[in-house]
């Protein structure tokens, strides 16, 4: 389910300032609920940008122009995440997860961000082939982003509590999952 003029490339330290623009609106700021300060977006991010972290930083753009941030990350690079997810789903070797924006308020509910996490999982099975699934968690409250995982194919498998990203938020999460698919796919302009 590849999208033509959708493609990804890696977040690099010249697109701290969008991204501080991104994380300062008001329908972004809601769910990620992340300093905006250059000192706090290069901490965050410059890992990712410089290869010091393991995690993916990827941006989204459509015909060229950048209408996303994801981030990816191999599940067992992360521990204390694992054993935040344990008590609700299992967390086969291999599994991963995504995290998500869409950065122009006016692409909000036009389904960018389902065709962003669809191409992204096709994104992931090409360049992360021991990748066995993905897992993501999301506050049961932010309808948006769980309708999007859904359209995107991915099933709801467990409900619980986790800590919330924003603290006006109440622990309720649902966990998605989308498991690898097995003929392999294609992924225009990525070179797999």
């Amino acid at each position: 389910m590849t999208e033509p003029g959708l493609t990804w490339r890696r977040v690099t330290e010249a697109d701290f300032g969008l991204l501080r623009e991104w994380l300062a609106r008001p329908h972004v700021a809601r769910w990620w609920n992340h300093e905006t300060s250059p000192e706090a977006v290069m901490r965050d991010f410059g890992p990712a940008a410089r290869g010091e972290e393991p995690s993916e930083d990827l941006l989204a753009l459509l015909d060229g122009a950048p209408v996303g941030l994801l981030q990816c990350c191999l599940l067992a690079d992360y521990p204390e995440y694992v054993a935040e997810l344990a008590p609700l789903v299992d967390v086969p070797a291999g599994a991963m997860s995504i995290d998500y924006l869409v950065g122009d308020p006016d692409r909000i509910g036009r389904g960018l961000g389902t065709r962003m996490i669809a191409s992204v999982l096709d994104r992931i099975w090409a360049v992360h082939p021991s990748a066995t699934c993905v897992i993501v968690p999301v506050a049961a409250a932010n309808r948006r982003s769980w309708r999007a995982l859904e359209k995107a194919g991915l099933r709801r498998i467990a409900e619980g509590e986790m800590e919330p990203d924003n603290p006006v938020d109440g622990p309720a999460h649902f966990l998605y999952r989308a498991d690898r698919p097995s003929a392999p796919r294609a992924v225009p302009g990525t070179g797999a």
